[in-house]
């Protein structure tokens, strides 16, 4: 690992584990439920305690009721699946899109280690690119840090569907799923509804102001990063190609996560993505 890579991974270390530490203050942990309860000990009974609870062989013996105690078993699987197409490597702001997801994969990434779950990751562009197993440790995590920083996909273009199918193959029981991607691609609807009905899927949209409001510079030739293509727009007259489908590929996801029942998150590459994060997690909470 080179210096400057290492410094970068520090700095990101120590940023996103000081926002996990905010996150974590209540809302990330009210906002994922464990797999169950698990019994803990058995202690006296208490005034209040439920009768259902109380351990009869224990009572009998001491003569004096006693109940079983149980706690929430905390543990879960959290897996990102992060979009590293080359749409991902635009930003009209402070950071590209592809560097705010990393950040954002991090955040969510020691959140989990700090509450004790299990983390994956699965890099894609139009192929799957990385995957690492879900683990514990802090040596996990930043391996799966230093991959969302530093990684050089081989491909350039979105397939989303395969990357949900992917994931739907090699993750068998049960996960929570952090989908994050600027969305611009299609077709993956059907795979959408699948993965929701054996996972909790949350798709966290990353976007730029540009993808909603290109300014009028008038005449600008525009890459498309994924096809390798240049065309001509005029911005004085009528939103650019890109801005059109930028709006259509958002308008469906949106669409696509509540036909299945996912949870969606948007968040701009022009604004603190702490406050959106720790919204989302409190509104999640009061829902469950």
């Amino acid at each position: 690992m080179d210096t400057e890579l290492f410094k970068k991974i520090r700095r990101i270390q120590i940023q996103t584990t000081h926002l996990a530490e905010d996150i974590l203050a209540g809302a990330y942990h009210s906002a994922f439920k464990g797999k169950g309860m698990e019994f803990e000990e058995v202690r006296e009974y208490q005034p209040g305690d439920e009768v259902r609870h109380i351990d009869w062989n224990v009572t009998a013996r001491m003569n004096h009721p006693f109940v079983k105690n149980f706690k929430e078993e905390r543990e879960m699987t959290i897996v990102l699946l992060v979009d590293i197409s080359s749409s991902t490597r635009f930003g009209s702001q402070s950071l590209l899109k592809k560097e705010l997801i990393a950040e954002i994969g991090a955040v969510l990434a020691f959140s989990a280690i700090k509450n004790q779950d299990r983390v994956g990751l699965i890099l894609f562009s139009d192929q799957i690119e990385l995957y690492l197993a879900p683990k514990k440790g802090t040596r996990h995590v930043l391996r799966v840090v230093r991959e969302l920083l530093a990684f050089s996909p081989q491909h350039h273009g979105t397939d989303l569907n395969a990357a949900l199918a992917f994931f739907g193959k090699v993750q068998q029981r049960t996960a929570i799923c952090f989908l994050l991607s600027d969305f611009l691609t299609e077709g993956y609807e059907h795979q959408v509804k699948l993965i929701s009905k054996a996972h909790d899927l949350i798709s966290i949209a990353v976007r730029d102001p540009f993808e909603q409001s290109f300014p009028p510079l008038g005449l600008l030739n525009l890459h498309d990063l994924e096809q390798n293509t240049t065309s001509c727009i005029d911005t004085n007259k009528a939103p650019g190609h890109f801005q059109q489908t930028a709006k259509k590929n958002f308008e469906e996801v949106q669409h696509a996560m509540k036909a299945a029942g996912g949870d969606f998150v948007e968040i701009q590459t022009g604004q603190p993505y702490v406050p959106v994060l720790r919204k989302f997690f409190k509104i999640r909470a009061m829902k469950r």
